[in-house]
């Protein structure tokens, strides 16, 4: 009895010794790779964490042109009121201090913001949670999804990253978006959530 191993790193038996009249018997190979769980397991998910870095990048990007715009704007202000040493000094320390914080508390939003949003799909629908200061949670049964969608912006898309739209009947939460989820989780869970004909008739 031998042992070898598969390109997929599961192991499976080969037995090629000849018994009784010679001939060689070959079991048959075994995979014993596990499939991957399926989306809709009714467990509470946080959003994937490159959705922190996503909301950083959008930070700096916002932090610049504020900053920029406004020492575009204090600069003409003060060739045209030519005001005195000191209240350009305090004009200049002014905008540093505001941009800095603005910088800061960018940096910082997305990591809090990402805390306390998660999600959660099983096979009634998906629920959906976030909010920092405001909490919300939102259920939408799968009997009232009528369409669904997941774009990408071009930043998403460079860290890979998609959100999910999903358009009900009604008017409350008409539309609801899930930003922050893997690519290929957020087609996953559209899939999961379109209706389907028969299975879903009441």
């Amino acid at each position: 009895m031998t042992e070898e191993i598969n390109d997929t790193g599961a192991a499976t038996a080969d037995d090629s010794r000849p018994e009784g009249d010679g001939a060689a018997v070959r079991a048959p190979r075994v995979n014993l790779v596990t499939a991957a769980p399926a989306i809709a397991d009714g467990i509470e998910r946080p959003l994937d964490p490159r959705s922190v870095a996503l909301g950083r990048t959008i930070g700096w990007i916002v932090t610049a042109s504020i900053s920029i715009g406004s020492l575009f704007g204090l600069a003409i202000a003060l060739v045209v009121q030519s005001p005195g040493l000191w209240a350009v000094t305090a004009t200049a320390l002014a905008w540093a201090g505001g941009s800095a914080a603005l910088g800061w508390w960018l940096h910082r939003w997305p990591e809090i913001e990402h805390r306390h949003a998660s999600y959660r799909v099983d096979e009634l629908g998906i629920e959906i949670r976030g909010g920092v200061v405001w909490r919300r949670v939102v259920n939408v049964p799968r009997s009232r999804v009528q369409h669904t969608d997941v774009s990408q912006g071009p930043l998403a898309r460079g860290y890979g990253l998609g959100t999910l739209s999903i358009y009900t009947a009604g008017t409350d939460h008409a539309r609801v978006d899930l930003p922050g989820l893997d690519h290929a989780t957020a087609l996953a869970i559209r899939d999961h959530l379109l209706p389907r004909e028969g299975a879903d008739a009441v």
